[in-house]
This record gives C-alpha cells, structure tokens and sequence, in this order.
C-alpha cells in the first residue's frame, strides 16, 4: 500500500511525515478518545517514527458510524483492516481501553499467521488478565461527567459545552460498556517485547496491575513509571516520548 492509499485508510491518521526507514508506531486511543489525541505526540517523534493513529467508529468524521459493541468486534475490524500498516516493521501502543485493544488484535494476528508487531507498548493499562468489574457505562451523564473529572486530561470548558457533551459521551458511554464487560481469555501468550507505560496517582491502574503484563509475553517486560494520574501520557509528553524512543529502538531526535 502506498503512502496514498494509506493516508486515505478509513482507520488511519498521519499528522507528520516519517522517514522511509523509520519503525511504524499504530496507536490506539482510550475509552471515548479519538486519532488526534495521538496528534501531539506524534510530533514529538517524527520523523523518526511513523506514528499511525486509529480511529474508532462513532467518533469525530466516523460519528455516522455505530461504535463497536465488544472489544473483540473492534479487535477483529481491525485485523480485517489491518494490511496496509504491516508492510515495515511495527510497534503497537494503545493507552487505557487501546492497550486491550491492542492485545486483542496482536490475538487475532497470531491466530491467523500474520506478522504481529516488534513490540507492545500498554499504556495506562492494567494487565488483560487482571478483572475488575466496572459500571460507568451504566452511569447518567453527571456520572459520565464524575469520571472524566476524576481521570482529568480533559477541558473543563470543553465539558460545560452542551454540543460537545452530545457528541462525546455516546462514543464514551459505549466503549466504556466494550471494556468494562471484557473478559480476558486465557491460551494466548504475546512472543514480542512488552514496555509498560504507568502514571503515579492512576486511578485505575496499580503498580501490580502494570506489574501483571509479564506474565503475557515470552519475552522482556520494562515497566516505566511517570509522575501524573490516567493521562500522565499528556502530563509527561516528553519523558512518554523518550521511552517509546528507546522501546523502539530509534535515536532522539528532538
């Protein structure tokens, strides 16, 4: 698939240009998130990195579109989607809900006999075999609202709008249900390098839940912690960069 093709791909957004030899980072977002929340980042590793960002459905231009109903209907449109972004070496990063969703597509990869990815970066992300049960996709709006608070990373002022407030919490509302009804299926072991990326004060993830990656992977699991809460990726921008710099093998450029 050419360059072209690529940056037409339904799933795909480029914000920058990479170089032509330059490891490929497919980034997947969080529960209710979009391609863009990767846009900063992305800028940040160009062009040393060919940053792919994935947008779900039910969002931003694909809000026409019904979200997926489980992570493994996400999962499994994603391997079906997936040619074009195997054609170099990749990587995988998912944040939150992306890390499962991440993991879940490497599942299907394997299961199929494609190539996966060189290496899997979790970010805020317990491991998929530790459950905890969860019911925000079950709350009212000021319920929704109380989680996004408590998780911060996101404008209040961007809240207070009610147009806004409509278009994100559908997506929201539905991927918190695809998460928090996820049960993770034994039999499956990832064979590439796993990098954890963790934030002090997350709410929802523990040292231990970070931890509990190793035990999903053959090979090496690193674990870095950041100082910051859920979104310590926003908070910690540069440092989060650095890391993926060095889990992906490429020199700083910055």
């Amino acid at each position: 698939m050419s360059t072209s093709a690529l940056d037409q791909d339904l799933w795909i957004r480029r914000y920058h240009p990479s170089a032509d030899d330059s490891p490929r980072l497919v980034c997947f977002p969080h529960a209710g998130g979009s391609a863009s929340f990767f846009f900063k980042l992305s800028a940040l590793l160009s062009p040393a990195v060919d940053v792919l960002a994935v947008q779900y459905p039910g969002r931003q231009d694909r809000r026409h579109e019904p979200c997926a109903r489980t992570i493994d209907e996400l999962a499994a449109s994603l391997a079906d989607a997936s040619a074009g972004w195997r054609t170099r070496p990749y990587a995988f990063l998912g944040h939150s809900m992306g890390a499962v969703v991440a993991y879940e597509l490497t599942r299907r990869l394997h299961e199929a006999s494609l190539p996966g990815p060189f290496r899997l970066i979790a970010s805020g992300r317990r491991a998929p075999s530790v459950f905890r049960p969860g019911e925000v996709h079950l709350r009212d709006d000021e319920g929704l609202l109380a989680e996004l608070r408590e998780l911060g990373g996101t404008d209040e002022r961007l809240l207070a709008d009610p147009e806004i407030r409509q278009l994100t919490f559908g997506p929201m509302r539905s991927d918190y249900r695809a998460v928090e009804t996820y049960v993770h299926t034994p039999g499956f072991t990832l064979t590439c390098p796993v990098t954890v990326l963790t934030g002090t004060h997350d709410p929802h993830t523990t040292a231990d839940d970070a931890a509990a990656w190793a035990g999903h992977t053959t090979r090496d699991c690193d674990v870095r912690t950041f100082t910051g809460g859920h979104f310590f990726l926003e908070e910690r921008r540069t440092e989060v960069a650095d890391a993926i710099r060095r889990a992906l093998g490429v020199a700083d450029t910055a």
